[in-house]
């Protein structure tokens, strides 16, 4: 892990590992992000399943589960507005084509080549959370994608 210094002495980064998203419909949230991905989800409890990419984790809790945390403090299924999940995928065009009969509905913007050298499709789940398919295409995108050049 990285270290930073304060001055006083070294501290260890933390580690972003997953994102958690509350659902009302967890079976079908789950579904539909196990259909996108291709990646198998892992059933915990019938309230609870992560998605493992091997980099990440898309953790999905179901709004049972926000009962384990004492008050909700406001937390709600399908409220999200500002955040955009993104998967690096081989070839975004390719999954488009494969997918558009049943993404159709949910596509926010078709796949399209951004500024900062990504090719793009921008959609919505069931419950209304952004998602964003992305393969990198320019030489500096790669790289900061974590690709060889």
């Amino acid at each position: 892990m990285s270290q930073i210094s304060t001055g006083l002495s070294p501290r260890v980064l933390p580690a972003l590992l997953s994102v958690r998203l509350i659902s009302a419909d967890i079976q079908r949230l789950v579904s539909f992000y196990a259909s996108l991905t291709g990646i198998e989800p892992i059933w915990y409890t019938e309230d609870f399943a992560e998605l493992r990419s091997g980099v990440a984790t898309l953790a999905i809790g179901s709004t049972r589960t926000l009962a384990f945390f004492g008050e909700h403090h406001g937390i709600e299924s399908g409220q999200n507005r500002s955040a955009i999940i993104e998967f690096k995928v081989e070839n975004v065009d390719a999954l488009w084509e494969a997918h558009r009969d049943w993404l159709e509905e949910s596509v926010l913007q078709a796949p399209t080549t951004m500024p900062w050298g990504n090719r793009s499709l921008l959609l919505r789940d069931p419950e209304g959370h952004c998602v964003n398919l992305f393969t990198p295409l320019s030489p500096e995108a790669r790289q900061r994608a974590g690709e060889a050049s």
